[in-house]
Parts: structure tokens; sequence; C-alpha cells
């Protein structure tokens, strides 16, 4: 089985690194942490009464909406009760390592289907790597590293060409590309979605997530799905987070209008960069990756190298903030494509 170490260590700088909410969870979840009895932590937590409230807030069956442990148990239940010993996992890469990571303990065979230079959505590929031993297709939508999107259409036409296997498609950054399949579960038999509360609403922390699918394919989770992995404390801050409407809309047109001053920034600082639907930006940056990240680090803007994600080496992926937040980062980047410029010149 595979192991995942992420790169964790002193983050009291500005985080630009994991694709978090830099800035704060609501303050209604605030209002509800603060009200949290000593009492109410001595019982275990149920998951079921919140359900509903997502499922109505998704305009879903709560039948169809189980809540996870963060993405990642979504991820992981999933490929749990649909996996199984000389099946296949369908991976357009680069893409999110835990599909991997979390196939691995099934013993199920990886096909990964290479994304060109462009890094967008290899669609055609896709569909010819379909085979009969396809069990699950999973998607992130938008996909990270790079932001790239498939299209509605072609999710679609993924399922259709697949009608025995599960497609997955996970939308962690769906608020910052505002398109949805969530419409469609109750019309596609074989069709999943994932989704977490750690990015726009701020959540990381009390890890929660989501996984909402037809019925007939939810009852196979819920087998799998551990009774008590959501914490009482989650619980309690999803429904305020979900009301909090106007919060959830300051930040994310906040980081769309950093993300765009960003992008100019970048192209004037002739640094390439890739098109992003997402909270970051993929940058290339090339053989001095590693110094740029440590430079980057001591000017006190935490970036994540990328370059062993496949068909990624030499790039550096950029968390977008606000925009006081990402004008730092743009002041740090400069120095420090200034310096390595320099020193490159001088050899």
């Amino acid at each position: 089985m595979m192991e995942y170490h992420p790169p964790l260590g002193d983050r009291s700088t500005l985080r630009l690194d994991f694709n978090e909410n830099t800035v704060a969870c609501s303050p209604k979840v605030r209002e509800v942490l603060g009200r949290i009895s000593a009492g109410s932590l001595t019982r275990y937590p149920e998951r079921a009464p919140v359900e509903a409230i997502v499922a109505t807030h998704l305009g879903l069956a709560a039948e169809q909406v189980a809540l996870t442990n963060g993405v990642d148990e979504a991820i992981h239940v999933l490929f749990e009760a649909f996996l199984e010993a000389g099946d296949e996992l369908l991976l357009p890469v680069p893409t999110y390592t835990m599909y991997e990571v979390y196939s691995s303990a099934t013993d199920a065979r990886v096909v990964a289907v290479q994304a060109d230079d462009d890094l967008k959505f290899p669609f055609e590929n896709l569909l010819d790597a379909i085979t009969p031993r396809t069990k699950i297709i999973a998607i992130a939508n938008p996909n990270s590293p790079a932001g790239s999107v498939a299209t509605r259409a072609q999710l679609v036409e993924i399922a259709t060409r697949a009608p025995h296997a599960v497609v997955l498609v996970d939308e962690a950054y769906f608020h910052f590309h505002n398109e949805t399949v969530m419409d469609l579960i109750s019309v596609i038999p074989n069709l999943m979605l994932a989704r977490t509360f750690s990015k726009a609403y701020g959540l990381a922390g009390l890890r929660l997530g989501l996984l909402a699918g037809p019925v007939e394919l939810m009852q196979w989770v819920r087998r799998v799905l551990s009774p008590y992995s959501v914490n009482s404390m989650a619980l309690a801050c999803l429904p305020p987070a979900l009301e909090d409407t106007a919060y959830l809309d300051w930040y994310v047109s906040e980081v769309l209008a950093a993300r765009g001053e960003f992008e100019a920034a970048l192209d004037a600082a002739q640094v390439r960069r890739w098109p992003s639907h997402a909270n970051f930006v993929l940058v290339e940056i090339g053989a001095r990756h590693k110094e740029f990240t440590r430079l980057m680090s001591a000017r006190g803007v935490l970036v994540r190298d990328r370059s062993s994600d496949p068909g990624c080496d030499g790039r550096v992926r950029i968390t977008i903030g606000t925009r006081e937040q990402m004008r730092l980062a743009i002041a740090a980047l400069n120095e420090v494509m200034a310096t390595l410029r320099a020193e490159g010149e001088a050899q």
C-alpha cells in the first residue's frame, strides 16, 4: 500500500500551499463553537439530522447524501465499496494524490491517462482507456494541480460510455468554478459526486466532506462508512456554515478577484501559468523549483512544489488568498524571480 506524507511543518506564515481558506471560517461558525458544552462532547455524534439539512441545501434526498471525515474518507469508502483485485481505476493525471493511495489498499490496478503539456482534461484518451475491467473513473473537477476542467457534456459522455463503472466527480473546488453535475445524480445511475468543506468554507480543521449519489450506490457505501467518523463539533458547525451565504459569497468573490490580479502579475513577470478555474494557479519555474519554493518561504510565503506529479517537473502551485495577501505574494515572487534570473545570468 502506498504512503502519503504531506509536507507540513511551521505554517504560521502566509499559507499558499494547501489550497485552504486563507482567512477564517464564517463568524456564525465561531459563535456555535463558543456555545458547545462540555457535556455535549460526551455523546457519540449523530450525522443523520445534519445529512438531512445538507441534502435539502443541495436539492437531494437524505438517502442520497453521506457526510464524511473530509473528502478523503469519501474517496476511501467509495473505493473500498466498489474496487477489488483485478479491477481498474481510471485516472486522468496529474491529479489528487489520494486517489492512487486509497486504491492501492484494494489491489485494483490504476490506469493513468496522462494529460498533454497544456494539462487540459484528456477527454478522448480517457474514453479510449475504458475497458470492461474499469470499475471507477475518478475525475477532480476542477482538477489539481492545474485548475483545468472537464465540461458537463464530457462528464455525461464518460458516464454513458462506461455504464458498468462508477464515475466519481470530485467537486472540491466547486465554489470557484460554479459549475456542477449535482443535478444529474438522480438522472445518471452510475454518477457520484464528492465535495469538501475545507476550501471555501474554511473548515479544514474539522474534517468535513460529503459523498452524494443514487440511493442504490449509496447503500453500498454506507456498509463501509463508519457511523461515527464525523465528530460532533463538525456536525454542529456545518449548518451555520451553510446558512452564512453572505460570508461564502464574499470569500469566493475575493479569491476570484485576487486570482485575476495575480495572473496579470504573473504575465507581467513573464512567468508561464496554466489557466485555472480554482483557488490556485500552477506556474512554470523550471530546474530551480526547489530553490524558488525555499526562497518564497524565507519571505514568509508558503507555496507547493508539484514537480513530483506526472508531467509537472519544474512546476509550482500557488494558492490564491485575498487581494491583500496576494499582493504580498506578488512582491515576494518578483523578488525571488529577479534573484534567480540574476544568478542564472551570472553563471
